[in-house]
């Protein structure tokens, strides 16, 4: 498929584009559609894809990619508070509640005086905890090989580099 490259409206009708892309059928037959070339609909999508793949891959842990990515964050040493970590990954703090209570009665993770702030907790890993990260970072690192198998190592940099532009350096 060729990559379109402004954000200009695709010219000729829909009956063409379904035309041009005859003998597709399914949702395939829909890759004529302009909406396979927006950037939103493409991030949105690439993440769908990804997070599925993941939580698939994460379900013998009893597992899924939020909860993942909490106790990810706790067993970075790097003491996140309940509002850092919703920040961070953009979440409602009631979900993170619910996430590290989760976490909490797996013996994953406890919840710590924030010594920077009283009124906060921090979320720190356990022993068990780490042990629990380190086979599911293995299973994601699986989930993640098989979502981008098709680029080489030069274009994955570039996604993340590109990605993580996107994610911080245009967060408000």
């Amino acid at each position: 498929m060729a990559i379109q490259k402004t954000a200009e409206p695709r010219s000729g009708s829909a009956t063409q584009a379904a035309e041009a892309n005859g003998a597709a059928t399914g949702p395939e037959r829909l890759m004529a559609a302009e909406l396979a070339d927006e950037i939103e609909f493409l991030t949105a999508r690439a993440r769908s894809v990804g997070s599925s793949r993941a939580n698939l891959t994460l379900k013998e842990l009893d597992l899924k990619v939020r909860s993942y990515s909490v106790l990810s964050l706790a067993c970075s040493d790097l003491n996140p508070s309940q509002r850092e970590l919703a920040d961070f990954l953009s979440l409602d703090p009631s979900q993170i509640v619910a996430l590290v209570d989760e976490l909490e009665r797996r013996d994953a993770v406890t919840r710590e005086a924030d010594p920077r702030d009283r009124r906060s907790k921090v979320i720190v890993a356990t022993p068990e905890g780490r042990r629990l990260y380190k086979q599911a970072f293995d299973l994601v690192r699986t989930a993640e090989e098989h979502s981008l198998g098709e680029l080489s190592l030069e274009e994955r940099g570039l996604l993340r580099t590109l990605l993580r532009r996107i994610a911080f350096e245009a967060a408000d």
